[in-house]
């Protein structure tokens, strides 16, 4: 029954078969063909954890001339696959005929390495677990697929050779699904994961999962040429960009340089100011120290002036015209005292002259502008260093608090010198009318009233005694003063001590901070031309297609086009499932695949 089934089977295909296939099948020509070029497809099987089985490969020619061919290869045996003319394995030699456009034929290869040495381990709950364990477990899965050139096989491969790693994964059973440099995508109601490997890498990939009842499809794995042309993307955009970044970055840096020297003029007025401080500082603990030198010599005036009031009001003519030429004496001795005292005023008031004019100077110095919160925010974007932002913020805060104190006691400063200038002017009259009072008491004394003259002095000194006690009051009053303002002045010095040793250390660290954001600068000039140029180095990494595809099983075949590779591991399955597959496989089989079966 068998046998009339095939020939009523073969008879069927007779008469649809073209002609050119019987005459294939009957041609006895010997004439030399030839093809123009040679493709490979290499078919290869692995176990679950990546070790090689079977590989087979299916070899087409596109034919010019119809006639005998030779191939090479390795093969244990070979198969045609486009008509029934039969072929010849001679050693590594292959012999054929080929009739059609297209001439296809299967060898079948035993111990030939692939180019990738491909490792895949599975672990379950945190544990190594080997592929016959894993069918119809649950819980946390994880597969881990290592691929590395194989040193056994030709390196053209791993060197141009792009592999796409896909799981088929099936919803129901993988939930949770990870899959770190992997992409996965809805496949139907499933999921897959796939990986890329470049060519000339080496890569380790990681899937995780929870598993219910677990089931594994194989894990296909196909390789081809990256020989395509990569064109090199439009990076006009991008370059825009990173001009735009440089372009900020040096407005940054010029920013930053402008800052720097105006940290560096706040610095120096800073400096200035604590200099012409500590001028004032002393010049005013001077001033304030020799107050009570001052009131102590006009209350000897003072009491002098009393003294020699009530003399003359109380003393005898006799006595009095003895004492005259004493009083002449002390009135001459007042004199010079005012003098002294005058002279050591008006140096006083030429050292507070000086000292406050370089405070004044100094508090000018200081810049009026208020930096505003805007500005803070922008200055804090800007990645400088926090830490200096931080004292430029609070330097900035010291200086203006300072120029603002110093506005609302200008006025106390400024009305020193005008209070000097009259303490002066009127020690200044004082010591004349004292001296002129001397000069005329000497010159008189002979023959001069003495009743009346007596009088008269008497008159005089007790207007001279009582004007002098309003001028002790207010040099009291001055001096106390002086004292306050000297005990206050050295807290406001101590704070422009605390600020000059801040803008110090500001322009330091804002001196490093433009030397940092020059560097950058510096850096990001040529960054659009950089980027540019790393674009186009990747591209060349990957860009093969100057690569001349070579024969995997001989490196005798010549016109080779192309080379693929097609690579599935074992499932892991029920046996049911298996059988099913298989089946599935069966059906999917074409109309002469079928046919090449009743005979095989």
């Amino acid at each position: 029954m068998r046998f009339k089934r095939i020939i009523a089977v073969f008879m069927a295909c007779l008469l649809v078969m073209p002609t050119t296939l019987i005459s294939a099948a009957t041609n006895e020509s010997s004439a030399d063909g030839s093809y123009s070029k040679k493709s490979e497809v290499v078919y290869a099987t692995l176990n679950a954890n990546g070790d090689q089985e079977e590989m087979y490969v299916v070899n087409s020619f596109t034919v010019d001339e119809p006639g005998k061919m030779i191939d090479f290869g390795p093969y244990t045996s070979v198969e045609n696959l486009t008509n029934l003319t039969d072929m010849k394995l001679n050693g590594n030699q292959v012999s054929f005929k080929a009739t059609e456009d297209e001439f296809y034929y299967q060898g079948n290869l035993e111990n030939k390495a692939l180019p990738w040495d491909i490792n895949v381990s599975y672990k379950l709950n945190g544990e190594t677990v080997s592929p016959d364990e894993l069918l119809g477990k649950d819980g946390q899965f994880e597969i881990h697929i290592d691929t590395k050139e194989n040193q056994k096989a030709n390196s053209n491969f791993f060197e141009n050779y792009m592999l796409q790693i896909s799981l088929p994964l099936n919803s129901e059973i993988y939930q949770n699904i990870e899959a770190e440099n992997g992409t996965i995508a809805n496949a139907g109601k499933n999921k897959q994961v796939t990986f890329t490997v470049m060519p000339e890498k080496e890569e380790s990939f990681v899937v995780k999962a929870d598993v219910k009842d677990l089931e594994m499809e194989s894990i296909e794995i196909s390789a081809v040429t990256s020989s395509m042309s990569i064109d090199s993307p439009d990076a006009e955009d991008m370059t825009k960009d990173m001009k735009s970044l440089s372009d900020a970055t040096e407005e940054i840096n010029d920013g930053v340089g402008e800052l720097n020297e105006g940290i560096a003029e706040l610095n120096n007025g800073a400096a200035s100011l604590q200099e012409g401080s500590a001028s004032y500082k002393n010049g005013i603990n001077k001033l304030a120290n020799r107050s009570s030198e001052l009131i102590k010599g006009s209350k000897e005036i003072n009491k002098a002036l009393e003294n020699m009031s009530q003399s003359v009001g109380n003393g005898s003519t006799e006595t009095n015209v003895g004492e005259l030429k004493k009083l002449q004496k002390g009135l001459t001795e007042i004199a010079n005292g005012l003098g002294e005292t005058k002279k050591g005023l008006s140096e006083l008031k030429k050292q507070y002259d000086k000292a406050y004019d370089a405070l004044d100077k100094s508090m000018g110095a200081i810049p009026a502008s208020d930096i505003s919160d805007e500005e803070i925010k922008k200055l804090k974007a800007s990645n400088a260093d926090p830490e200096v932002i931080e004292k430029l913020i609070k330097t900035h805060k010291a200086a203006s608090a300072a120029k603002s104190t110093y506005s609302s006691v200008k006025k106390a400063f400024q009305a020193v010198n005008p209070t000097l200038d009259g303490v002066i002017g009127s020690l200044q009259t004082m010591k004349t009318n004292v001296e002129t009072m001397a000069a005329n008491l000497g010159k008189s004394l002979d023959n001069m009233n003495v009743d009346e003259s007596m009088k008269k002095l008497q008159q005089g000194l007790s207007k001279l005694s009582s004007n002098y006690q309003s001028f002790h009051s207010g040099l009291v009053d001055y001096t106390g003063g002086v004292t306050e303002v000297s005990k206050s002045y050295g807290d406001l010095h101590r704070g422009i001590t605390d600020l000059t040793d801040g803008t110090s250390e500001l322009e330091n660290g804002v001196n490093e901070l433009h030397e940092g954001t020059t560097e950058l600068a510096e850096s990001t000039n040529d960054l659009p031309d950089e980027m540019q140029t790393e674009i186009d180095q990747m591209i060349n990494e990957y860009d093969k297609s100057d690569f001349n595809p070579v024969s995997f099983v001989s490196s005798k075949n010549k016109k080779v086009n192309s080379v693929q590779f097609v690579i599935k591991t074992e499932s892991i399955k029920k046996d049911d499932d298996k059988q099913e597959t298989q089946e599935q496989e069966e059906e999917k089989k074409g109309f002469w695949d079928r046919l090449f079966d009743l005979f095989r």
